[in-house]
C-alpha cells in the first residue's frame, strides 16, 4: 500500500514513526513550510519534516493544496491512502478523492465531542472525565467524517495539556497503524457521527489565559492545567506579570484576587468561589519554579492582602 503522510508538529511525527516502525510504505510526506523559530528567528523544519529526511522520504511543502500544480504533484504520487495528522492545511475535495482508499485523520478527541483546533485543552478545561483519539475517514467538513476507530483514556486530576497530549500521541499512533491494516483488509466500516452531540474546540489564544479571579477556583484550576505548557495562565500582582504553571483548589474566603495567605506550600488566592493555591510560578526574567523555591526571597512580594488583577 502506497501511503502519503501529511502532518506538521511532534504529535504528527509520532504517528509517522509508528507507520515506519510497522514497515508501511510511506512514499512521500507533506508538511507545512519551514517557519521562523527561536531567538534568531531562523527557518526551522517541522518535526515531521525532520523525521522524513532522516528516513530519506521525499518531502513536499506547498503553501496550499488548492493550487492546481500542487494537486497535480500529489496525484502523480499515486497514493492508495493519505494519512493526515495535525497537518494545518485544508484538503479540498479533489485532494480527498485522490487516493484509492481516501484520506484518514487522527483527531485527539472522542468525536463528535471537541471537533476543531484545540481538543486536548478544551477537554481538560471542561472537566471531561475522559479523552481519546478518533481515526476517521476525512470529508469536506471539519472533523465530521465517519469514525473508523476510537481509543480512550481517563483524564486525571494531575493531567495537563502537555501530559494528555503526549499520551494521546502514543494512543493515536497505534490506532492509525491498526486502522491502516483494517482498511487494507477491508475489515472496517465507518460509523457516522451524530452531529447533535458535537462540540467545538476553539483555537487557543493568549488573552483567555489571563485568570479571571471572579470565576470559581475549580474552573481556574482546570484552566491552569489545560493551558500548561501553552499558552500558560497568567495574572498581574501590583503590576508585575506572573505566570502560573500549577495550582490546587482550596476553600479560603476573601475578595476575588486577594492573597489570603502565603507560605512555602503555596500562595492562596481568593476566587469567586473557593480559593486557588498557586504552587508553581514564573516571574519576569526567570524560569518556572515551585513556590517553595522562591518564597523566602519573595516573601514581601506575596504578602497577605495584596491583590492579583
Amino acid at each position: 500500500m502506497r501511503i502519503v503522510f501529511a502532518g506538521t508538529p511532534e504529535f504528527a511525527a509520532q504517528h509517522l514513526q509508528a507507520l515506519l516502525d510497522a514497515k508501511r510504505q510511506v512514499v512521500a510526506v507533506y508538511t507545512q513550510p519551514d517557519r521562523p523559530a527561536g531567538r534568531g528567528q531562523k527557518l526551522m523544519p517541522s518535526p515531521v519534516k525532520q523525521l522524513a529526511l532522516q528516513h530519506e522520504i521525499p518531502v513536499y511543502q506547498p503553501q496550499t493544496l488548492r493550487d492546481p500544480a500542487a494537486q497535480a504533484e500529489l496525484a502523480g504520487l499515486q497514493a492508495d491512502l493519505m494519512v493526515v495528522v495535525a497537518y494545518g492545511l485544508i484538503l479540498p475535495q479533489v485532494v480527498l478523492d485522490m487516493p484509492r482508499l481516501g484520506c484518514i485523520n487522527s483527531h485527539a478527541s472522542l468525536l463528535p465531542r471537541w471537533r476543531g483546533a484545540a481538543p486536548i485543552q478544551r477537554a481538560i478545561e471542561a472537566g471531561d472525565a475522559e479523552s481519546g483519539v478518533t481515526v476517521m475517514q476525512m470529508e469536506a467538513g471539519l472533523d465530521t467524517g465517519p469514525m473508523l476507530l476510537k481509543v480512550s483514556t481517563p483524564i486525571t486530576g494531575e493531567d495537563t495539556g502537555g501530559t494528555l497530549h503526549d499520551r494521546l500521541a502514543g494512543l493515536g499512533s497505534g490506532a492509525v497503524v491498526e486502522a491502516v491494516a483494517a482498511l487494507e483488509s477491508d475489515t472496517v466500516k465507518g460509523e457516522v457521527q451524530d452531529d447533535n452531540l458535537a462540540t467545538y474546540a476553539h483555537k487557543l489564544n493568549k488573552d483567555e489565559a489571563r485568570l479571571d479571579w471572579t470565576r470559581p477556583a475549580v474552573e481556574l484550576e482546570r484552566l491552569v492545567r489545560a493551558f500548561n505548557p501553552w499558552p500558560t495562565c497568567h495574572s498581574s500582582l501590583e503590576g508585575v506579570p506572573v505566570k502560573i504553571h500549577a495550582a490546587r483548589v482550596s476553600t479560603g474566603l476573601g475578595a476575588a484576587g486577594q492573597i489570603i495567605q502565603a507560605s512555602k506550600d503555596g500562595v492562596e488566592v481568593a476566587c469567586g468561589e473557593g480559593s486557588l493555591v498557586l504552587t508553581r510560578l514564573q516571574l519576569p526574567g526567570g524560569k518556572a519554579l515551585a513556590v517553595s523555591d522562591v518564597f523566602n526571597s519573595r516573601r514581601e512580594q506575596f504578602a497577605s492582602g495584596k491583590v492579583f488583577e
